[in-house]
Parts: C-alpha cells; sequence; structure tokens
C-alpha cells in the first residue's frame, strides 16, 4: 500500500519534472506549455496512484491487472497530443510538442508507480533533446542549405 507521505512526494516530484519540461516549451513559445505538461504528468501520476490503490484494495477479491489502466492513459493522451499536430501546407508543426506531452504522461506513470529512477533520468534526457539538439539540427540544416544536392 502507498502510504500518505510517499503519495505526497510522488506528486511532487511529478510537477517539478514535467515543469521543467513545461518551462521549455513555453520559453519556444509553444501551444502545450508550462501548464498542460504539469497537468498531463499529474493526471498520469495520479491515475497510476489509483490503479494501484484499486489493485491494493481488490486484490484478494478479484482478479484485477493494473496495467489495463497504464494502457487507457496511453490511449487517451494520444488524443490529446494529435490536437497539437497542424499541418501548414506541406508543413506539419507540432510534432515535438506532441512528443513531450506524451513523454511527460510516461514520467507521470513512472512516478506513480514508484519508478522514480527511471522518471528522473527520462526527464534529463527530454531537457538534452529539447534544449541541445536544436541547435544541433539547425546546424546541420544550415550545412544542408550551404550545400545544395546538384
Amino acid at each position: 500500500m502507498v502510504t500518505f507521505p510517499q503519495v505526497i512526494i510522488r506528486l511532487i516530484l511529478a510537477g517539478i519534472l514535467s515543469s521543467l519540461i513545461g518551462i521549455e516549451r513555453e520559453l519556444k513559445h509553444r501551444g502545450a506549455g508550462l501548464r498542460t505538461h504539469i497537468l498531463v504528468c499529474l493526471g498520469s501520476t495520479l491515475i497510476m496512484l489509483t490503479s494501484l490503490y484499486v489493485f491494493d484494495i481488490y486484490k484478494n477479491i478479484t482478479t484485477i491487472d493494473p496495467s489495463r489502466i497504464a494502457a487507457g492513459i496511453v490511449t487517451g493522451i494520444g488524443f490529446l497530443c494529435a490536437g497539437t499536430i497542424i499541418r501548414y501546407g506541406e508543413a506539419v508543426k507540432g510534432l515535438t510538442t506532441a512528443a513531450s506531452l506524451w513523454v511527460v504522461s510516461a514520467i507521470g506513470m513512472a512516478i506513480g508507480c514508484g519508478f522514480y529512477s527511471a522518471a528522473v533520468v527520462v526527464a534529463i534526457i527530454v531537457l538534452v533533446v529539447l534544449i541541445f539538439l536544436r541547435r544541433f539540427e539547425k546546424h546541420l540544416g544550415k550545412e544542408i542549405d550551404e550545400n545544395p544536392k546538384a
């Protein structure tokens, strides 16, 4: 059984990790920013905590599969992410924001079931990808533009 202090720690950690990613999206002026990322992560964390709670209550009464609730989160977050993707002519925008919402949801699920180490490591990797790989992509784009194909 997850204790009340563990619940509080998990929810606070979810808020902190998701806010770091949300701040980066906010600074880039993306539609899904700080609040959206925090809410997605907190929601995923709470749903996983609820899944564990329900499993603990009914484990001796009936067969319950806590992973089914996690599958529901993944499906639901897919609809939210789809709403962040916009097509402008031939260009598609919002894919990175959709991916960041999806991974923030996964971070929330990991925190909810107590897998803190993975959640923290993934949050760090996401920040590195969002902050530093953008510069790398721009550098690649400039070199490609400067050396057009024959």
